[in-house]
Order: C-alpha cells, then sequence, then structure tokens
C-alpha cells in the first residue's frame, strides 16, 4: 500500500482528570480536535470541542457540566452546546452510553460533542479508579464494593478473570503491569 506523506485529516481526544479540593469530586475535561494538514494556512482545524464535566465520586453522578466550541464549521454550531447541561444527573455507570445516545445523538446534539460524551465514561471510571487509589482507600477495583466497574468488559465479567484474581489473592491498585496472570496467584493464599 502506498500513500501520501501528509495526511488528509487527523482527529485527537485528550481527556484528562484533575481531582478537587473539596473531596470526593474530580473534575474532567474532554477536547476534541479536527484538522486538516493540508488546508492553508497549514492544519487548518475545522472542529475544537471541549467538554467539562465534574462528577461525584461516591456515586458517579455528574453533579457539573459544561461544553464549548472554540473553532466550528458554522456560525450555528456553538447554539447546541447548552443541550450538554443534561449531563447533569446522569451515573456514569450502567445505562450510561444508552442515556448519552438518547440525549445527545443525532439532530439532538453536535456529532463531536456527542463523542466527548462517550469518550468521558470510561475516562472517568479510569480517573475515579485513580483517585480512590492515590487517596489509599479501599480496593477500587473490586468489582463487589464498586458495582460501576462489574461486567464493564471481559475482565470484570461476573466470571471473569478479575474477580478470580481477586479471590485468589490479588489487591488492585497500584502496579505491577500487567498484572500477573491468574496461576502466578493461585495457591499464594493457601499457605
Amino acid at each position: 500500500m502506498t500513500r501520501a506523506q501528509l495526511p488528509l485529516h487527523r482527529r485527537t481526544v485528550c481527556v484528562t482528570a484533575y481531582e478537587e479540593d473539596s473531596g470526593g469530586e474530580i473534575s474532567v475535561e474532554a477536547e476534541l480536535c479536527d484538522e486538516r494538514p493540508w488546508e492553508e494556512p497549514p492544519g487548518g482545524v475545522v472542529h475544537r470541542m471541549v467538554l467539562a464535566v465534574r462528577v461525584r465520586l461516591a456515586d458517579m453522578v455528574i453533579v457539573a457540566a459544561e461544553a464549548g466550541m472554540k473553532d466550528f464549521p458554522h456560525v450555528e454550531c456553538p447554539l447546541i452546546a447548552p443541550v450538554f447541561d443534561g449531563l447533569v444527573g446522569l451515573c456514569v455507570a450502567a445505562g450510561y452510553n444508552r442515556a448519552i445516545q438518547e440525549r445527545f445523538r443525532g439532530v439532538s446534539g453536535c456529532t463531536h460533542l456527542y463523542e466527548l460524551t462517550r469518550a468521558l465514561g470510561p475516562a472517568v471510571v479510569q480517573s475515579a479508579i485513580s483517585a480512590r487509589n492515590r487517596a489509599g482507600g479501599p480496593a477500587s477495583h473490586d468489582p463487589r464494593s464498586t458495582a460501576w466497574v462489574l461486567n464493564s468488559c471481559h475482565i470484570w465479567a461476573q466470571d471473569g478473570v478479575g474477580l478470580r484474581k481477586i479471590d485468589a489473592g490479588w489487591t488492585p491498585g497500584p502496579g505491577p503491569r500487567p498484572v500477573p496472570e491468574l496461576g502466578s496467584f493461585e495457591g499464594a493464599t493457601d499457605s
């Protein structure tokens, strides 16, 4: 396969999370940027959208949301941004994807901001895990204590290897990564 050296399109999505000083909440900011590297001036930005939410860790509920558009193709594009205030009250756990589809997909929202709402879900979960681990809290990867992780992927299925590793003595938390295979934990608690 051959290709030209100059890309036709470049999309970047960046999600960054912060702990809030008030404790018990995190702020998560997401940005999507679409560029046409061939366009004049070089690197012409077509879309640059931002979405910021504040999430209460105790129940994973979004307590504040703000959407904005820094670069957009039509002067009317920013008129839809206030619709994304509708993220407030949503739990970033089971049912989140269905709720955002119903509220923000298609003509009810903006394709690019909708993509950011989709990116926020998993990033919020990972950020919550990091916040709990950093605070020295309980093993936040344990779906028995944090139901929002259970069934989130094949590892955390009810019969998945994550729960079997916990049963065999693994304590979720920092490193090593990747977590060793199940066999390395089996028998560790039998002695």
